[in-house]
């Protein structure tokens, strides 16, 4: 089973925090979730030249795994 990784996502979002999109991704990898929301006041510090009336961020779990994106019969060589 793979370590699970967190990533910290900085979101542009309306006046009302409402209709919130990613706006970025810090490059930084966290190992727990604790860590990652300890990096956010820094990180949205760095992101304060984002053209939206707030910004705010949110740690989202990721991984390193890939992806295999062949059509499942590629896959299995027929």
């Amino acid at each position: 089973m793979e370590p699970l990784l967190y990533v910290l996502a900085i979101m542009g979002c309306g006046d009302d925090s409402g209709a919130c999109q990613q706006a970025r991704v810090e490059p930084a990898r966290y190992t727990s979730i604790v860590a990652c929301q300890e990096a956010m006041p820094a990180a949205l510090r760095r992101n304060t030249d984002l053209e939206f009336p707030v910004i705010s961020a949110t740690c989202q779990r990721t991984s390193d795994q890939m992806v295999d994106a062949r059509p499942p019969a590629a896959r299995s060589g027929g």
